[in-house]
């Protein structure tokens, strides 16, 4: 009876070390994953036709604009062409928009120089513009 009693906690004790083991893998894999960050970013405006479509790792911006009817305008216009790093200074997610109380402006941040923008979109492209905000 004390052989079976043994054999028993062995068995439980040999079933709980495997569960254990299965369980922090899964975990460990999970913690070792860095999160993904997006070479390009969609920015909702006030125009319900309208977004903003940026690229994270240089600041280049273009309007995308839909619609539901067939004779509306769908389709991007650039914004900035420009863009405002080096090539070798792009890493995606080093910008970001900020929309301001004006539906046609947005505030454009460099997170790793601290630089900021003024961004105006616009339907006309002679009112479109992105300028840098002085210091």
């Amino acid at each position: 009876m004390k052989q079976f009693i043994y054999i028993l906690l062995a068995l439980i004790l040999s079933m709980s070390c495997s569960t254990t083991q299965e369980k922090e893998t899964p975990e460990a894999t999970e913690t070792s994953l860095e999160p993904q960050v997006s070479n390009y970013q969609l920015f909702e405006t006030k125009n319900l036709w309208t977004f903003l479509r940026l690229d994270t790792r240089n600041g280049k911006i273009t309007q995308v604009h839909f619609t539901l009817d067939s004779k509306g305008y769908r389709g991007e216009q650039v914004l900035s062409k420009k863009p405002l790093v080096t090539s070798d200074e792009e890493k995606a997610g080093r910008f970001t928009l900020y929309p301001t109380q004006n539906m046609y402006t947005f505030i454009l941040l460099d997170k790793i120089s601290g630089h900021t923008y003024q961004v105006q979109w616009a339907l006309n492209e002679e009112e479109r513009f992105v300028i840098p905000i002085r210091k």
